[in-house]
């Protein structure tokens, strides 16, 4: 199985929408999405990603599925964003204090465990939930379609290897948490380290070793669309290249 994740297009953040660069960003992903086809397409509830996929639904003739509610920003945020100066926030792996706490020696060590550090599980509780939810939520979605999580070995036990291309628009967010759940890799590894453009193809490979299998990330918020139309390439519109 081939799982695209897909970040929305440029966004309007209020109302919830896409800008005109936005929309031509989703066509243009459309476009790659429909050279070897896609079997199913998931988007979060928000209607920047709903409005992202749309052109791609369209290309190839399909139905969405039940969108995922879970996967929204909004539902994300609250947990895992930390208020930097009175009534801002921003997300927890851009506060200096909080990527300091990740570099710890005693904190990496408790590896998935992490989120009970004292240094979260006293002041920012709300990591753990974050990380529970997700972990219950993607672990369900992988099963479904076929792919049943063996936390303690790091792997997938293999119940149904479907061969399908599976596509799930969301977020840059909620997205650094997903992957790095379904990866298992420590969210204070992954998240300050990566990073996800407007429509940024992101490419995991479940690919079955007899009875089990490791996912394999083969691209990492790939643009490749983008310059092949001739559209900007740059990150949250503050740095081009």
């Amino acid at each position: 199985m081939l799982l695209f994740y897909v970040r929305h297009g440029e966004p309007v953040y209020d109302p919830d929408s896409l800008t005109p660069l936005g929309r031509r960003q989703a066509e243009s992903v459309a476009h790659r999405l429909c050279l070897f086809g896609i079997d199913h397409v998931f988007t979060s509830t928000s209607t920047r990603a709903i409005e992202t996929a749309r052109p791609t639904l369209e290309m190839l003739k399909l139905a969405p599925e039940q969108p995922f509610d879970w996967m929204n920003e909004n539902k994300v945020w609250p947990e895992l964003s930390v208020e930097f100066a009175p009534g801002r926030r921003h997300w927890c792996y851009d506060d200096d204090e909080c990527l300091a706490s990740f570099a710890d020696p005693a904190l990496r060590a408790m590896g998935p465990r992490w989120a009970e550090h004292p240094l979260f599980a006293e002041r920012h509780p709300s990591f753990g939930r974050a990380v529970r939810k997700m972990r219950r939520e993607a672990d369900a979605f992988l099963e479904s379609l076929g792919y049943r999580h063996e936390a303690e070995r790091c792997e997938y036990r293999v119940e149904r290897d479907n061969g399908e291309r599976i596509a799930l628009f969301a977020h840059e967010g909620a997205g650094l948490l997903f992957l790095s759940t379904i990866l298992d890799i420590p969210y204070p590894l992954f998240a300050p380290a990566f990073a996800m453009g407007h429509t940024g193809v992101t490419v995991v490979e479940f690919r079955a070793r007899g009875e089990v299998c490791s996912p394999r990330v083969l691209q990492l918020s790939s643009d490749s669309h983008l310059y092949r139309d001739g559209l900007p390439l740059n990150y949250q519109n503050r740095l081009r290249f």
